[in-house]
Parts: structure tokens; C-alpha cells; sequence
């Protein structure tokens, strides 16, 4: 696998490290480059004084000197645990909300994934980190977000990833290559889920179906039919229940998808929630 550039967004809880870990792991063999990036805001008083516009600049001082000085203790930790040569960290402290300094660095730096926990925790100085993750993958959708389960912990392989799909796309090779990537560098084998009745197919997905096999002759992969649970989000949780080879959760991210109109469920949100294993979303470009 040739170079990456991922980010790993932190708020300095044991979720955020999870997915470090996670990241550090998973691309243990690659060259990367990895920005760590911690996001902070001051809130404005309301008061239009100068003494409170002074306050707000302490505040804001005091918020920006601990968040660099949290990076680099993260740093420390990061380089005792990975000592590969060919792994470079960046460390980024940046004012405002995590959607927009995790955005400007992605279109900075064109990073291939960004790596991040679902669950955080909450306190002072943390974010929800669950309800943030689905935030970025809602308003970030010009690059692929992996969402790391806070008790998720990996084995440094990937062995097989499930791909649930309705067939309403006919896939470019571009919008496969962040999943094709990960099964081609682990030989994972690739299994596609479509969640229904193969004879309740359109002809434009028996269509989309067929070029999907196409841009999958370098991975080893199998179709699968899955019967629909009480809905797609638990159907899928199932499939990963069932099978404990899965390690990885795919979805291809687009409006008025299939499976959303299908269900009238939010399967991307409950996903993120949800999933035992680490999900990876690829967002569309339409």
C-alpha cells in the first residue's frame, strides 16, 4: 500500500487512544503520515466590555496552551508505542469546532482516511465524542472516516469486511479504493451484503450489481443475501454477531440511499452507534 495520510482527531480520553491504537496497529506496515489533531473553542461571554473581551483572550490563551501541551504529551505516548521509522506525526492544535479544523485538513493536506472512537468521554475538558463522530462523518463527505468502537481492540489484521450495499450505484473504481485498499493490503475476503430479496431487484440494480463484480477482480469476495431484521442497522449487527471472522463494517454513504428509503432509518447514524467493529464510510461524489 503506498503512503497514507490519516488523521486522528483527539480530545485526550481513553476512547480517542482506542482509535489511535487502532490506527497504529491497522497500518503498522504502511508508511504514513498522521496528523493528531485536538480542536478546541472558547465561548464568547455576551458582554461587550473590555474586560471581558480580555478574559475571553486569557481564557482562550489558557485553552490553547493546554491543548498543545496535551498533544505533546499524546505525542510521547504515541512514539513509545510505534516506533516504525517510516511513520511521521503532526501534531495540530486548532480553535474552533472539530467538523471545521478536521475539514481544513483534510483539504490541506489530502489525507486518505480519517481514524476516530465513537464513544467518549465527557468531563470538562472532552467532547461527546460519540455524537461528534457522527457530526463529522455527516458534514465530512469528501473523505473516508473509519469509527473506532470504544471497546474494540485489534489484532493488527484485517480478515474479512462486509460491505452492505442496495445496488443503487454504479461504483467508479475511485469510490471503491478506500475499501479495495484495506482488502487488497490484507488479502481480506470481501463480503458484499444486500439486505433483502435478490428477486426484488431492479434492472438498474441487477445493473450496478454486475459492475460492482468488475471492480472487484483484484479482491478475493462473495455475495451474500441477508433476510431484513426489524431493521437494517440491526440486520447488519447480526451478520457481525453471526460471524466473528468480520472486522470491518462498510457502507457506501449517499442521500436518499436505498436502505433509507427502504426503512425510513437513519442506518448510517445508528451504525456509528451501534456497530461492534469498526465501520468505515465512504461518501459519494455526486
Amino acid at each position: 500500500m503506498k503512503k497514507k495520510r490519516i488523521i486522528l482527531p483527539t480530545d485526550f480520553s481513553k476512547n480517542s487512544w482506542n482509535a489511535i491504537e487502532y490506527a497504529l496497529t491497522i497500518f503498522k506496515d504502511v508508511p504514513c503520515d498522521f496528523f493528531i489533531l485536538n480542536s478546541y473553542q472558547v465561548g464568547a461571554s455576551g458582554l461587550s466590555t473590555k474586560m471581558a473581551g480580555a478574559n475571553d483572550t486569557r481564557l482562550y490563551n489558557l485553552i490553547k496552551e493546554q491543548s498543545q501541551r496535551e498533544l505533546n504529551r499524546e505525542l510521547e505516548k504515541i512514539k513509545s508505542f510505534d516506533s516504525n521509522p517510516e511513520h511521521t506525526f503532526i501534531i495540530r492544535s486548532v480553535a474552533g469546532t472539530l467538523v471545521n479544523a478536521i475539514g481544513k485538513t483534510v483539504y490541506n493536506e489530502e489525507i486518505d482516511y480519517i481514524i476516530m472512537g465513537t464513544k467518549g468521554s465527557s468531563g470538562l475538558k472532552e467532547v461527546f465524542m460519540g455524537s461528534n463522530t457522527y457530526n463529522v462523518i455527516k458534514d465530512i463527505d469528501f473523505c473516508p472516516i473509519i469509527a473506532v468502537p470504544d471497546d474494540y481492540r485489534p489484532e493488527g489484521k484485517i480478515d474479512a469486511i462486509l460491505l452492505a450495499t442496495g445496488y443503487e450505484h454504479l461504483f467508479e473504481n475511485y469510490e471503491l479504493k478506500p475499501v479495495l485498499n484495506l482488502a487488497e493490503h490484507f488479502n481480506a475476503k470481501l463480503w458484499i451484503t444486500h439486505v433483502g430479496t435478490l428477486n426484488e431487484l431492479t434492472s438498474k440494480q441487477k445493473a450496478s450489481k454486475l459492475a460492482l463484480e468488475k471492480r472487484l477482480k483484484s479482491v478475493n469476495y462473495e455475495f451474500v443475501e441477508v433476510e431484513k431484521d426489524t431493521s437494517v442497522n440491526q440486520t447488519i449487527q447480526n451478520v457481525v454477531d453471526m460471524d466473528r471472522t468480520l472486522d470491518m463494517v462498510v457502507m457506501i454513504n449517499q442521500d436518499h440511499s436505498f436502505f433509507q428509503r427502504l426503512t425510513r432509518e437513519p442506518v448510517i447514524k445508528k451504525v456509528t452507534f451501534n456497530s461492534t467493529v469498526p465501520f468505515l464510510v465512504i461518501h459519494l461524489f455526486e
